[in-house]
């Protein structure tokens, strides 16, 4: 593995310590995850991971149906 070295303001520093704090992370860990993610090939699963997701919350309408009237006021 190989060193890098970057400037960078103090502030952001500080809050990326302590965003890593947060999530149990050092700061080098942060940082190369942060770099991985920027590199990876954009996922096209995204869908069907949504999907999955909502199967397993075992949520559901009760049998109730949409009205389009129902829509329009959901969202007004």
């Amino acid at each position: 593995m190989q060193q890098l070295r970057i400037e960078i303001e103090d502030d952001v520093l500080e809050a990326y310590k302590a965003y890593a704090r947060q999530r149990g992370m050092s700061l080098d860990e942060l940082i190369r995850s942060v770099l991985a993610r920027g590199i990876s090939p954009a996922r096209t699963d995204w869908l069907e991971e949504c999907f999955r997701l909502m199967d397993e919350a075992g949520a559901g309408s009760g049998g109730r149906r949409w009205r389009r009237g129902d829509l329009y006021q959901a969202i007004a």
